[in-house]
């Protein structure tokens, strides 16, 4: 990724020539702010809770209201938003209570 982003940087420093010292350390900071969402929803899809299709019931997510072993509900789609404005997309499996009826995504 760090190659990725010196090479970011110097295509833009060719189209910017005369670009001022902040300016380039603006495009730095927007370009690692890119690259941080990237870092991020990669670490978030290699959880356990993205896919607990094959996990032993007694293993599943639990609720945080009850403890109560979540019952798999199919999945779904979840787009957040970074500190730094950048869109995440999440696809995990969606979760409920058995006994309070909350939902949760991701799971826990």
């Amino acid at each position: 990724m760090t190659e990725e982003i010196m090479n970011g940087m110097r295509e833009w420093r060719a189209q910017h020539p005369k670009a001022t010292l902040r300016e380039m350390e603006d495009e730095r900071d927007a370009q690692w702010v890119r690259v941080r969402a990237r870092m991020l929803e990669d670490m978030a899809l290699a959880s356990a809770a993205v896919d607990w299709t094959e996990t032993p019931t007694g293993q599943h997510p639990t609720c945080p209201d009850c403890s109560q072993a979540l019952q798999l509900r199919g999945s779904d789609t979840r787009t957040l938003q970074t500190h730094g404005g950048q869109d995440v997309t999440l696809a995990r499996r969606y979760g409920t209570c058995p006994a309070c009826g909350a939902g949760l995504f991701p799971p826990r």
